[in-house]
């Protein structure tokens, strides 16, 4: 029995329902009060040096910062079509592993991404990284899941998630500190939940190929004869009209021609080993 599944059957009566909605309610109403009063959105943010000062509500308050505050009509657009996204996905995500499960892998990316934080004290940390954890989860069990860019262009959603790992192999490069450690606390959370599949998929990819190339090198090369008539030496390559067959009553796979199938010496164990 896996750790999950023991910590299902403890904790699973805590688990929250529909747990995607109410990330993405709270993100709206954060949003709203930033445009519509001014409201400042690093009051709510996870700053490590804050929380020492007692500000600890900053430890579950950051995951309701909103992917952005542009007023303009754009970035409204763009700031819905990703909430709508993450709802989409985390919705999935909750459906396919369950109530508890889902909250598990939430629950781990900010635990890891928390954690992480407190190594800058005095740097902000974002939930970007973690809310893109769930896009590549999906992603990893969707791949050919299609999105529609700018409502127009349909695209497979693996593609977008290779788009994200070299955007996230890009911030490890060049980022500060902070954000390498957010991508690493994302990662985590996504190999937690993935790295025996992965596996699992490398080896069952393997054994495809190594089956296919025992097929490949069973077959004949182009321009070698399959069949060949032991008593005359004909084959199919030079004789392409005639039918060869293979006599059941000799010892091994012996092949004969139409004319000599009915008319040879049986061939004995004694005689078809090798010399």
């Amino acid at each position: 029995m896996s750790l999950l599944t023991r910590l299902e059957r403890f904790l699973g009566r805590f688990a929250i329902a529909n747990l995607s909605l109410y990330l993405v309610a709270g993100q709206v109403l954060f949003w709203g009060l930033a445009v519509l009063t001014g409201f400042s959105l690093e009051r709510i943010a996870l700053l490590p040096a804050a929380v020492f000062a007692g500000e600890a509500w900053r430890l579950v308050t950051y995951l309701f910062l909103p992917p952005g505050v542009n007023p303009g009509a754009f970035g409204v657009v763009m700031t819905a079509f990703a909430w709508y996204l993450f709802y989409l996905m985390g919705t999935a995500l909750e459906h396919y592993w369950g109530v508890f499960r889902y909250n598990a892998f939430i629950g781990l990316g900010w635990l890891l991404t928390t954690a992480v934080a407190f190594l800058t004290p005095g740097e902000y940390a974002s939930n970007l990284f973690l809310g893109g954890s769930v896009f590549l989860a999906f992603a990893q069990l969707n791949p050919d899941f299609e999105l529609l860019i700018f409502f127009i262009l349909p695209v497979r959603i693996k593609w977008l998630a290779l788009l994200q790992w070299l955007y996230y192999g890009y911030v490890m490069i060049v980022g500060g500190w902070s954000s390498r450690l957010a991508v690493l606390a994302a990662a985590g959370n996504f190999l937690v939940f993935f790295a025996g599949d992965i596996v699992a998929r490398m080896r069952t990819g393997r054994r495809r190929m190594t089956f296919q190339a025992g097929v490949f090198a069973a077959q004949p090369e182009e321009g070698t004869a399959r069949h060949r008539c032991r008593v005359c030496g004909r084959t199919e390559l030079t004789h392409p009209q005639l039918d060869f067959r293979y006599c059941s009553k000799c010892a091994g796979n012996q092949c004969y021609c139409a004319e000599h199938i009915f008319n040879h010496e049986h061939v004995t164990v004694e005689q078809d080993a090798p010399r």
